[in-house]
């Protein structure tokens, strides 16, 4: 199969190619996958920082548990809506400005968030963080179509591993952000975490324009140029040489149509479910070990430290399997586990020692098959659609955080202990997730 063909199943019979997209060079490959590793790295730090500076903030405004699960579900909310909206921006502006313009959202959060007066202030500040948020849907948009073309042969045939290194930032990020409050905290405040993130952030933003577009999107546009001058024989002669869909359709419609719908439909539930356990046990982490677990905030910050460590080491081990055994397959057996573990930990487990190793070995399996998870989701849509179905599934996570949060809010307002409500939304709805997974349709590889 050619390079020229696009690895998706939103297509039953796309044409033969005769042409073959431009080959990007080795160097500028391992730049693209350097920067975007940065941008996800510091996009999570931001991201988690709320949470784990949640019970800080919490006693600094007098709120209540009940109200600071309340305003977490409120920013998940509005993180949603902003999520919701990256995709097609992307898809019809071109990935590199989409990558500006997701990792500028990051740091404007941050900013934003570190003069916050008040709860309804917070909301709206914290919900451009989806921005931040939609970072690895852009990311696995674009190095999915630079990997296909790229000269460098290891990253070709690695892919999958590759790519598990970029999307490891999330556990860094979670690392970073525990790391940096155990050692600013007492310095400048939780207003000060915050302000930190934003130069890392800027500095990527300015990086990230010296990255070339991807040769697709140019083909892309130029389809849309040819159309637009009413060419549109033209257009469909040059779509058809190489290999790609020949009709113009919505980005977001063609997700819902043939066989990209069932992946759609699936994928998305998958990314709902899942997150249940992802707010409880990563993003409010350190709540779940204070409240949960008895342990107090600076231990907290350092079993995070120890447990998203681990967690690197579960993107890695999932990115190289999943080149082996497939990616839906990995994702599924992954998330069952971690659902287990975790239940282990709230159930069973006490000691820091047993703490601690359940834990770790619950994220391992949560996050880690996120890096064969974004890959596969690239590969499930073409380049009309790619960034709107990677960031509509992605977005489709704060739907999760949401319910989940809802919920949460409801058990603990109904007296259940946090190691309750964390037992029955964040362990089982990562259970169940690993089941969901094996609905979706395989995806075929390149044979390079």
């Amino acid at each position: 199969m050619s390079p020229a063909t696009p690895r998706a199943v939103a297509e039953s019979a796309p044409p033969a190619a005769t042409r073959t997209f431009p080959r990007v060079g080795v160097r500028a490959t391992r730049k693209a996958t350097f920067i975007a590793f940065l941008a996800w790295l510091f996009a999570v730090y931001d991201y988690i920082l709320f949470g784990t500076l949640l019970p800080e903030m919490s006693d600094h405004f007098g709120w209540s548990d009940t109200r600071a699960s309340f305003i977490s579900t409120l920013i998940s909310v509005g993180t949603a809506v902003v999520a919701l909206g990256v995709g097609p921006v992307v898809d019809r502006i071109g990935r590199r400005r989409g990558m500006i313009l997701t990792v500028s959202g990051t740091a404007l959060a941050s900013a934003a968030t570190a003069v916050t007066p008040g709860a309804g202030y917070l909301v709206g500040v914290r919900s451009l963080g989806g921005l931040g948020l939609s970072e690895q849907a852009v990311n696995a948009t674009y190095l999915n179509e630079i990997y296909a073309v790229t000269e460098d042969e290891k990253i070709k045939k690695r892919r999958g591993l590759v790519y598990s290194l970029v999307q490891g930032g999330w556990p860094l990020g979670v690392l970073l952000a525990a790391a940096f409050v155990a050692v600013f905290l007492p310095l400048v405040g939780w207003r000060g975490c915050f302000l930190i993130a934003v130069f890392p952030a800027l500095v990527i933003a300015l990086a990230r324009r010296g990255l070339k577009e991807s040769p697709q999107f140019e083909l892309e546009l130029r389809l849309r140029e040819l159309r637009k001058r009413g060419r549109d024989a033209e257009a469909r002669e040059l779509a058809r040489s190489y290999g790609v869909a020949e009709e113009e359709s919505a980005p977001l419609a063609a997700i819902f149509r043939g066989p990209a719908l069932r992946n759609t439909l699936v994928l998305g539930f998958a990314w709902i479910v899942n997150w249940f356990g992802i707010q409880v046990f990563s993003v409010l982490g350190t709540t779940v070990l204070t409240e949960g677990k008895d342990v107090s905030f600076t231990g907290s910050l350092v079993m995070l430290i120890v447990i998203n460590a681990v967690g690197y080491l579960g993107y890695v081990f999932h990115g190289w399997i999943g080149d082996r055994f497939g990616r839906r397959n990995v994702v599924g057996i992954g998330w069952i586990l971690s659902g287990v573990f975790f239940a282990l930990t709230l159930t069973v487990a006490h000691g820091t020692f047993l703490v601690v190793a359940l834990y770790s070995l619950g994220m391992f399996f949560l996050v880690g098959p996120y890096a064969a998870l974004l890959f596969y989701m690239g590969e499930c849509y073409d380049t009309r659609c790619r960034a709107t179905g990677t960031a509509f599934l992605n977005a489709l996570s704060q739907p999760g955080a949401i319910v989940a949060g809802l919920i949460v809010t409801a058990l603990l307002a109904a007296d259940m202990s946090w190691n309750g409500a964390a037992l029955l939304v964040g362990a089982v709805g990562t259970f169940l997730s690993g089941f969901v997974m094996f609905a979706a349709r395989p995806v075929e590889t390149l044979d390079d």
